[in-house]
């Protein structure tokens, strides 16, 4: 039986090739400025912005040959201790398809694949959705 999606204030929707852009900076300081404020927060990735929080990220990014004793955070490990930070106020989903299609499948344990036809639950679900990046 699928899981019920819990309320939330808020559900962010990253779409597309968020690193293009600042996108995931900006939803992930959008995200904490919410929590901090007590909101529940749920996040909706499709598109190329599933591979944000895909197991094979690991805990750091490549290292930084201009500055080789600075370990840098993957985006998987930052979205894992945000969600650690706040276990019942911040929801990560992930479409399945496009996770699937991007070769993404393995997800870190902290997020949950759901199928993209269960999307307008969460939208339901949320008092506010804010969509970011592409369509």
């Amino acid at each position: 039986m699928p899981r019920p999606v819990p309320r939330t204030d808020v559900l962010l929707n990253l779409f597309g090739a968020p690193h293009q852009t600042d996108l995931v900076t900006s939803a992930l300081r959008l995200a904490a400025a919410l929590l901090r404020r007590g909101a529940r927060v749920q996040i909706w990735t499709c598109g190329d912005a599933t591979r944000l929080t895909g197991a094979a990220l690991g805990d750091a990014k490549p290292r930084d040959y201009t500055d080789l004793g600075r370990e840098h955070p993957s985006t998987a490990r930052v979205v894992r201790e945000l969600i650690e930070d706040h276990p019942d106020r911040l929801y990560w989903y992930v479409c399945r398809f496009c996770a699937e299609e991007r070769g993404a499948a393995e997800q870190i344990p902290q997020v949950r694949t759901r199928a993209p036809f269960v999307f307008a639950e969460h939208v339901n679900a949320a008092d506010k959705s804010l969509l970011m990046g592409v369509c």
